[in-house]
């Protein structure tokens, strides 16, 4: 097979013929890395689009980015055995969604008039819902169960133009389950079309058995936990659950610090239900994205776009708690903080849809339809420091494109409620073909 590991490879494709091309596209969204990954500020309105614009792949890899015109001169049209008509279509790169809990058992749809009377998010846990419902079932089931239902998920989400995801684990909270969970995603990884990149959150809540004894958990977390998941090569990233009753900001320090020392990546969810001051902390640790910041305050807001970190925003997540407040997409793009925006796939908050978020991402944090696109692609993809392969479509990068039954990219948030995908691309091969089945 024809591989390149990085965009900049261009002299190689100079002279091969695609296996695969896209044609008349109406809007071809490129989000060329020359105007910067991760966008920030007035540059994550930038899509790059080509209009008529056309792509050519081999392999796995995109070897042509055009006008429509220039990839007719350039190949044999009619000896290439896979073309795409996108005439009225608009073309993208797949989705990547940063910040999901694929792996789990059960369901908490009770839960919901919970919410309607007014219970919080915290009162939910103390009744023995939320979190610890999950992890009771989650340690329950067998690991054949959890990858059955990760592919269920994982199916959803590729016909929604998914394409590559961040899984985390979180509900085990038991050096055992927490493996078992991660052992799923590395069986998913391998088996469905689909790429994850596994994540470790052991310090996901607080497991019964160790009720009014954090320390002595945080300690099980670094003592046992990250050393046997390190070695074992489960995960690449170490996720935290800072906020108040949960880890504090010093236990999160500690079990960062163990991780990174141990070679996992850091990433933390931060300021979701009151302000920790997380995002201070996310900045002292520099970690690679911080997930929610409903509520973080300006100066550490600062701080993170001091320091590059990525704010990965879960519109779903206070839509599904029915808050009034969302995080302050508006004021980090004026502080120039790169913004990502993932679904937050959970048991709480079930949604398999990148195109759902895209809308309440414009209509309740006030993006803007280009940069909802551009958090949904490019800037995520700098949250799993995969930007030198996928998240904007340029020669040399991997095939992960999603065909759109609409003509621009306005649609995506404005036609919210239905699936508008028409095909999906992954590694140069079709595997989402809604128009066979029309």
């Amino acid at each position: 097979m024809f591989v390149a590991s990085a965009y900049s490879k261009k002299e190689i494709f100079t002279d091969i013929d695609p296996d695969l091309v896209i044609f008349h596209c109406n809007e071809l969204v490129t989000m060329n890395t020359k105007f910067g990954a991760p966008r920030t500020g007035e540059d994550m309105s930038e899509l790059a689009i080509i209009e008529d614009g056309a792509v050519a792949v081999k392999d796995d890899r995109i070897i042509f980015i055009g006008a429509t015109d220039e990839l007719i001169s350039k190949y044999e049209f009619g000896k290439i055995p896979t073309k795409i008509d996108a005439t009225n279509k608009l073309v993208t790169p797949g989705f990547i969604d940063p910040h999901t809990h694929i792996i789990f058992e059960g369901s908490r749809e009770k839960e919901l008039l919970m919410k309607l009377e007014g219970k919080t998010y915290i009162e939910i846990l103390k009744a023995g819902g939320g979190i610890l419902k999950t992890v009771r079932e989650t340690r329950q089931a067998p690991l054949e169960k959890l990858v059955e239902n990760g592919k269920k998920i994982l199916d959803r989400m590729i016909s929604y133009g998914t394409t590559t995801l961040e899984a985390k684990s979180g509900y085990g909270l038991t050096t055992e389950s927490e493996i078992k969970q991660l052992r799923a995603i590395e069986i998913l990884n391998n088996e469905h079309p689909i790429d994850i990149i596994p994540t470790f959150l052991g310090a996901h809540a607080i497991p019964p058995e160790y009720e009014n004894k954090t320390e002595e958990y945080v300690k099980h977390i670094i003592s046992d936990m990250i050393p046997k998941i390190a070695k074992e090569g489960l995960a690449e990233f170490c996720d935290v659950f800072c906020e108040e009753g949960i880890f504090s900001i010093k236990q999160t320090r500690k079990i960062l610090k163990t991780a990174i020392r141990y070679g996992l990546k850091p990433q933390i969810h931060i300021d979701e239900i009151v302000d920790t001051n997380g995002a201070k902390l996310a900045s002292e640790m520099k970690v690679i994205q911080a997930g929610h910041l409903l509520k973080s305050n300006d100066e550490g807001l600062k701080a993170m776009a001091e320091n590059g970190v990525i704010a990965t925003l879960l519109p779903g997540t206070p839509f599904c708690l029915m808050l009034d407040e969302y995080a302050s997409a508006r004021k980090m793009i004026e502080l120039e903080i790169p913004i990502a925006i993932a679904t937050d796939l959970n048991p709480n908050c079930w949604t398999e849809s990148m195109q759902m978020v895209i809308t309440l991402a414009c209509y309740l944090m006030k993006l803007s339809p280009p940069e909802a696109l551009t958090a949904a692609t490019i800037n995520s993809a700098c949250a799993i420091l995969r930007q030198d392969e996928i998240g904007s479509l340029e020669i040399g990068k991997k095939a992960d494109l999603v065909v759109f039954d609409v003509p621009s990219h306005e649609f995506l948030p404005y036609h919210y409620g239905v699936n508008l995908v028409l095909k999906v691309i992954k590694n140069g091969k079709i595997v989402v073909d809604n128009e066979l089945s029309t």
